[in-house]
């Protein structure tokens, strides 16, 4: 049997911890000891050097001198900018959607909705409304654009998990219906502006990490 590939290990160690750093397992600032994950996964260190590098591709790590790799830290600019991201870049997708979506994806993005608006917990809400978006936009027929945003939508998952792992309020989405309407009318544009408007907005939660500190944690609800 073949040893398994360098590059293919460090692939998953950086989906797990990538995971386990979005879902708010690992907090910002924690550091990532090499031995400890080499240990964990029973690999040498050199796939977790390479681990390592792809969560700092995908902005989730930090590398510091004489401090080791940290998980990334994030502050409302950054929540900012993903937002504005989201809203350029969703536009953009939906524009080029809008010709090729049927009744049958317009009703399944209301299904995915409505799962929303009876979501119990965080988690479950991000994955119906991850759902809403990737079925609207996913008929632009673009693979760089969506992989694009789908980088955007893990960043603004993990930013709703710092801040709402507890203390989720069931809410309904007016502008998921809003835009689900102004689609099967035909109105595009009008679809499109309610679009940008919506992933633009961000709320704010008062958080205390386990070190008994509180701070304002901003996300995309949108």
């Amino acid at each position: 049997m073949k040893e398994p590939k360098a590059d293919t290990i460090a692939v998953r160690i950086s989906r797990v911890l990538a995971e386990r750093i979005i879902a708010g397992a690992i907090e910002p600032g924690a550091r990532l000891r090499q031995d400890h994950v080499a240990a964990e996964f029973g690999a040498s260190h050199v796939p977790v050097r390479e681990a390592f590098r792809r969560l700092e591709a995908q902005g989730l790590a930090v590398s510091e001198p004489r401090r080791g790799v940290r998980v990334a830290a994030f502050d409302l600019s950054e929540v900012r900018e993903v937002a504005e991201m989201r809203a350029a870049l969703e536009v953009l997708a939906l524009r080029h959607a809008a010709r090729n979506l049927t009744p049958a994806i317009l009703q399944a993005a209301e299904e995915a909705t409505k799962a929303g608006d009876n979501s119990r917990d965080v988690r479950s809400w991000e994955e119906a409304n991850r759902r809403f978006h990737r079925l609207i936009l996913t008929p632009c027929a673009m693979p760089r654009l969506l992989a694009s945003i789908d980088d955007l939508h893990a960043a603004s998952a993990r930013f709703l998990f710092a801040a709402w792992r507890s203390d989720w309020e069931a809410r309904t989405d007016h502008d998921h219906r809003a835009i689900l309407a102004a689609l099967r009318q035909g109105q595009v544009d009008a679809a499109c502006a309610t679009l940008a408007s919506h992933v633009q907005w961000i709320g704010r939660k008062p958080v205390t990490s386990q070190a008994g500190k509180t701070r304002d944690i901003f996300a995309i609800v949108g």
